[in-house]
């Protein structure tokens, strides 16, 4: 059954869509949104394995958007983004009141998500530097494929070149999901890009900036 969502302003709804149209773009075609109170988090994957083979780390981008108030009863749902865009397309100009999908989805990344609390500080890190390294990758990637490439080879030099670590547990592909979505670049208009605090818990790290999560979970998780 669909749930009905208060925004808390049209800047939200604005954020909502253009973090949905990124995802769209290069991230898997579905998003959980979970409600915490009056505020929704609507959690996306830039990265997830394959098949049981498959070692690369599940890689989720988060955003948590403020509600007007506490939805009836708490939210935890699976769509695809596509359905959420068209739902936020149907509202207007005007209305804040979002309506969820009807259809929800199922998705293996989906089913494990990283906790709320118990996160041990590792400090910070430019961000610049993990701008320049998505950037690298892209270049890198770029030259690596012939014109119309398979899939296998796609898939074979992503993962090469998204699977190096920049730091412990910590691959390129998390730099790549950060840019991708525009967490890195800072909340001030014209400012330089973004702070970025390091942060871990046993089975999970985590790049968070004020304009998202990047969330990734290791190989123990």
């Amino acid at each position: 059954m669909p749930f009905t969502l208060d925004l808390a302003d049209h800047a939200s709804r604005d954020d909502l869509r253009i973090y949905l149209e990124r995802l769209s773009r290069v991230g898997r075609s579905e998003v959980r949104l979970v409600s915490r109170g009056p505020v929704l988090a609507v959690f996306g994957c830039t990265q997830a394995p394959e098949g049981i083979m498959d070692q690369v780390p599940v890689v989720l981008v988060l955003r948590s958007f403020t509600l007007a108030r506490d939805p009836e009863q708490p939210i935890d749902l699976v769509v695809t983004g596509r359905a959420l865009l068209d739902r936020l397309a149907r509202m207007g100009i005007v209305s804040l009141r979002l309506e969820t999908p009807e259809n929800e989805v199922t998705a293996a990344w989906a089913g494990i998500l990283p906790p709320a609390g118990g996160w041990s500080p590792l400090g910070a890190v430019d961000g610049a530097s993990l701008a320049r390294v998505a950037e690298a990758g892209m270049r890198r990637i770029a030259d690596a494929l012939p014109d119309a490439p398979g899939e296998a080879l796609v898939g074979r030099v992503r993962r090469e070149v998204w699977g190096s670590e920049i730091a412990p547990g910590i691959p390129a592909a998390a730099a790549f999901a950060a840019e991708a979505m525009g967490f890195l670049r800072s909340p001030d208009p014209g400012g330089a890009e973004a702070p970025v605090r390091l942060s871990a818990t046993l089975t999970w790290r985590r790049l968070a900036t004020p304009r998202g999560d990047v969330l990734i979970r290791t190989l123990l998780g």
